[in-house]
């Protein structure tokens, strides 16, 4: 009899151990972002830090690239898009049609690197010269592109369509309107760029300031000239910042869907993504190998959000 008593009060308590459990999982909030491999490192060392002070907030981000990224934003699936380029027109337009809003906050500066094997003849390049190299499937040495180089096949690396990196550099290397090689390498994880470059003396790759920093001991970034006649500039802080190591440097961003800032937990998030990027102490944004927005930008920024949140309430 007394065994029974016992067993029943250990069953009771087990069902009330698994509701506890069970009403604990599904009490933790989430906050689900997605998009660009370039912002990746930004929200992913944010997001780190945000758990060491809310646990009861699970914070979830993906790497489908940026046009990835802004499929699932624009399908409601995701809260917040990491992008490493401005939305394209296509994109507002579906917004507009599902009744989606959103706010674009730039959170720091990149500079798309070029980058070669550490023993690669190359230190410089010009523009012209990557969009011969880019923009044409009958270059396949580097004698192609120029009769001073070595006739060596090229190995090219880079990411794919869905990339906002990809984007950008074809806009301002080859053009907006104009084709695009089709046979180079492609991969979303910058990673196995990086990976394919290092390994070969005649390859040729291009990517976002990070992982070229990350990285810097197996690769080499080259000086890019704007034009023919322009000395070369290399990618490092202070030329990304201030625009000279142009035209490969850029602002990326997070999108914000209006809805999920509603949310107290994303609001949360969100608020502290800003204030981080703010804090010199923290130095996040530098930690993580991209150049920090000015202060009167990061000013600018907060005023747009705390804006942006009270016409939404």
């Amino acid at each position: 009899m007394i065994k029974n008593i016992i067993f029943a009060l250990l069953a009771v308590s087990l069902i009330g151990l698994t509701a506890c459990t069970k009403g604990s999982r599904q009490s933790k909030k989430q906050v689900k972002i997605d998009g660009s491999s370039t912002v990746y490192p930004i929200t992913e060392a944010m997001a780190e830090e945000f758990s060491k002070v809310n646990k009861m907030i699970n914070v979830t981000v993906g790497v489908s690239g940026t046009g990835g990224g802004f499929k699932k934003f624009l399908a409601n699936e995701i809260d917040i898009n990491d992008a490493s380029r401005h939305i394209k027109a296509k994109e507002v337009k579906i917004a507009q049609e599902k009744g989606i809003e959103y706010l674009e906050l730039p959170v720091a500066y990149d500079g798309i690197s070029v980058v070669v094997h550490p023993e690669s003849f190359l230190t410089e390049i010009k523009v012209s010269e990557l969009k011969k190299i880019w923009a044409n499937n009958d270059v396949k040495t580097w004698k192609d592109v120029n009769p001073a180089w070595p006739n060596e096949k090229i190995k090219l690396y880079g990411p794919g369509t869905d990339s906002g990196t990809f984007d950008y550099f074809k806009e301002v290397i080859v053009g907006k309107k104009n084709g695009f090689r089709n046979d180079y390498t492609k991969s979303e994880d910058d990673n196995m760029l990086v990976k394919g470059v290092s390994g070969d003396k005649n390859a040729m790759g291009f990517f976002g300031y990070a992982y070229y920093e990350a990285n810097k001991a197996k690769l080499r970034a080259l000086a890019v000239a704007k034009n023919d006649t322009a000395s070369a500039i290399a990618p490092g802080p202070a030329t990304i910042q201030d625009g000279s190591y142009s035209p490969l440097s850029r602002p990326i961003f997070i999108y914000v869907n209006k809805e999920a800032s509603k949310k107290a937990w994303v609001n949360e998030f969100v608020d502290f993504y800003i204030t981080k990027s703010m804090d010199k102490a923290a130095g996040i944004i530098k930690q993580v190998g991209y150049i920090p927005l000015n202060d009167s930008e990061y000013q600018a920024l907060r005023n747009k959000y705390n804006a942006f949140k009270e016409a939404g309430m």
